[in-house]
């Protein structure tokens, strides 16, 4: 298990008065195990959970299919395994909260993840538990990263913005987006990440599009490119979206650019310690609002075991802003009125002295160019 998340969230624990905290989405899983439990991720129904008590005791429940898998990450915790087709995954973690003497107890899990009927299951067997929601205390727990994972996330960040580097080296006008993507897909890999997420690559009249995969599309003349990939370790995402045109860019983009990179300076400027979230989204508006376009309503995000967590820096909430937050920040425009949009993604990490560009693999202060 992720010791440093694990004694923050002990301290939770004592906090909210909990016996004990389960954690069952794959996100939570991964926080705390500090691994991937494979096809959790893909099947819901195969359900795993990690178990932390306010005590001291730690275990791991999943599926027989992974068992192996799981014992060669962390051969040291203790290790429930239920059976697949014939065992019932409630019944297991039932029975270790009865062995551990917790089935009398208030104990913390993800409400908003676990179904109506693992939840009803569970409680029919232990009907004096007490199950409480601990989606806010995970949220809170993951919004300032240890030292571990911020090293891990700088890691991530940099993978992903070198693999866009690669990708856009890799081709010039007459080339595809699809041969975007396979410069990014081994670059990623190579580079070492566990796989990646969200890809994006939308050029030319798509380049207006969120969060659109690679097409056939052929590149042109012109064509502003909007590329974005979120690599992942563990569990971990990091995203990073850097934006290109092919040989001279179209008429209006330098201007849109450029309040983009003035935005970027100013938000980067405004994060530090104590700094309200809203007061930097303001700072950002400040600057966007030249262009006379619609913003999103937020320019950075926290991000981690999610690709989005909170806190948001937005128009929505309000939150002083804490040494060892992460956050992917990104002044965008996707509709521009003149065909186009563009993106700038970064990955910064908030240290007591301000803000950390933790993606600086590129010089974003100017379009980059590709081969026409």
């Amino acid at each position: 298990m992720r010791e440093r998340v694990v004694v923050r969230l002990r301290e939770l624990l004592a906090t909210d008065d909990l016996a004990a905290l389960v954690c069952l989405s794959p996100e939570n899983v991964a926080y705390t195990a500090g691994f991937v439990i494979p096809s959790h991720q893909l099947m819901r129904r195969r359900h795993a959970a990690t178990v932390i008590t306010a005590d001291g005791r730690e275990a791991i429940i999943c599926v027989d299919m992974e068992e192996t898998t799981v014992r060669a990450a962390d051969p040291v915790t203790e290790l429930r395994v239920w059976a697949e087709f014939t065992g019932r995954p409630m019944a297991t973690l039932a029975e270790l909260l009865r062995d551990w003497g917790l089935d009398g107890s208030r104990v913390g899990t993800e409400l908003g993840y676990l179904s109506v009927t693992d939840h009803a299951e569970l409680t029919s067997i232990l009907p004096a538990l007490e199950l409480t929601a601990a989606d806010g205390l995970l949220s809170r727990a993951r919004q300032v990263k240890t030292p571990d994972e911020l090293a891990l996330l700088e890691r991530l960040s940099r993978i992903s913005e070198l693999a866009i580097r690669e990708s856009y080296e890799s081709v010039r006008a007459g080339s595809s987006e699809m041969d975007i993507a396979s410069t990014l897909t081994r670059s990623v890999y190579e580079q070492g990440a566990q796989q990646f997420k969200l890809m994006i690559v939308a050029t030319g009249e798509r380049s207006q599009l969120p969060n659109v995969g690679p097409t056939d599309r052929i590149l042109r003349p012109g064509d502003v490119c909007r590329v974005e990939i979120f690599s992942v370790i563990d569990g971990y995402h990091a995203g990073v979206c850097r934006t290109a045109v092919v040989g001279d860019p179209p008429p209006e983009a330098e201007k849109v650019y450029n309040n983009l990179v003035a935005c970027k300076k100013l938000v980067l400027e405004a994060i530090k310690p104590g700094a309200s979230s809203k007061a930097v989204y303001q700072t950002f508006m400040a600057k966007f609002t030249e262009l006379g376009l619609p913003p999103i309503s937020f320019v950075a995000h926290s991000i981690g075991v999610n690709l989005h967590e909170k806190p948001y820096i937005g128009a929505y909430s309000d939150q002083p802003l804490e040494a060892g937050m992460v956050f992917g920040m990104e002044p965008l425009v996707y509709r521009s009125g003149f065909g186009f949009g563009m993106q700038i993604k970064d990955m910064i990490a908030v240290e007591a002295t301000g803000a950390r560009l933790l993606s600086d693999v590129m010089n974003t202060d100017e379009l980059f160019r590709i081969s026409a």
